[in-house]
């Protein structure tokens, strides 16, 4: 059994495709499909079942996947702790969509002037998948937001947000000196869909204060629900953050009168994989350049 066929199991697992998974790693689909018939001939039985357009593993496949993580997570750990000097090596930072293109950049920024030889890659995706990734180890380091339902990943508090409403800029509440959360209950709602956190704080701050916000149109970029808004198709609660990068004259941003919505920042990470010195000092690169965001 060797370590490229255990790579190639692992990703025609998570692909559930012979195809996909080849042009993932840039090879042929026969010589990833020779490579899993060695190991299961090897095994004598099969690891996945074959259907017309999907394969799934097999009770056997479903073992090795377990195991054959660990075997490559113990070996990618242990050659990161040799190598590990603090300035050089990889690590992979990941961050919710409503948090990458607002936070991230000036954050990495920061650090390479001080880290210059070190690669860092990101990755954006909802919280249900980088909370899988860090878990799998596919993920050093994720910045998302609260709440999490995780085991086993250490979370740590970054800063609590506050959450604006936006409204295009001739509606008549832009004219009222105190916004109240009862001001905005009639009102048609544009948000991000389901799987987005962001629409599960805002639905769960206006259910504490009993009433739901009627949604009429759903999309995948806050950048969309932004100019939405400026169209008049309804209004919607964004991060402050993303208000900061907000250059748009359509648009008005403004603070509710009394209790204010919010989300809760943190960063998470696998405290049972190795954790490099370049990493650590990542993380307190993001915990300095925190204090430093929130005066911005």
């Amino acid at each position: 059994m060797e370590l490229e066929q255990l790579r190639y199991f692992l990703l025609v697992a998570e692909e559930e495709n012979f195809t996909r998974a080849a042009e993932k790693v840039h090879v042929t689909q026969p010589a990833i499909s020779r490579s899993i018939a060695r190991l299961e001939e090897e095994l004598g039985q099969p690891v996945f079942e074959r259907q017309s357009r999907k394969v799934t593993l097999t009770d056997a496949g479903k073992l090795l996947q377990s195991r054959a993580r660990q075997i490559i997570t113990l070996l990618e750990d242990t050659k990161e702790e040799i190598c590990d000097d603090g300035q050089t090596g990889r690590i992979r930072i990941a961050a919710i969509p409503t948090i990458a293109p607002y936070f991230l950049p000036q954050l990495l920024r920061n650090f390479r002037e001080q880290f210059s030889l070190a690669s860092v890659i990101v990755l954006e995706d909802t919280t249900e998948q980088l909370l899988k990734a860090t878990s799998d180890g596919a993920v050093d380091l994720a910045i998302l937001a609260l709440p999490l339902d995780v085991k086993y990943l250490e979370i740590e508090a970054l800063f609590e947000e506050e959450l604006l409403l936006v409204l295009p800029k001739e509606h008549p509440l832009c004219q009222k000196q105190e916004i109240y959360l009862s001001d905005i209950e009639p009102l048609p709602f544009v948000m991000l869909n389901e799987a987005h956190c962001l629409s599960d704080n805002i639905r769960s701050f206006c259910q504490q204060k009993s009433f739901l916000p009627v949604s009429i149109e759903k999309t995948n970029q806050l950048t969309t629900v932004q100019e939405l808004v400026s169209l008049n198709h309804g209004v919607s609660l964004v991060p402050a953050m993303a208000r900061k990068l907000d250059t748009s004259d359509q648009r008005i941003y403004r603070s509710f009168a009394g209790t204010r919505p919010t989300r809760e920042i943190v960063m998470v990470s696998n405290p049972y994989r190795f954790q490099s010195k370049l990493l650590k000092s990542f993380k307190t690169h993001l915990i300095n350049y925190v204090s430093t965001f929130n005066k911005s």
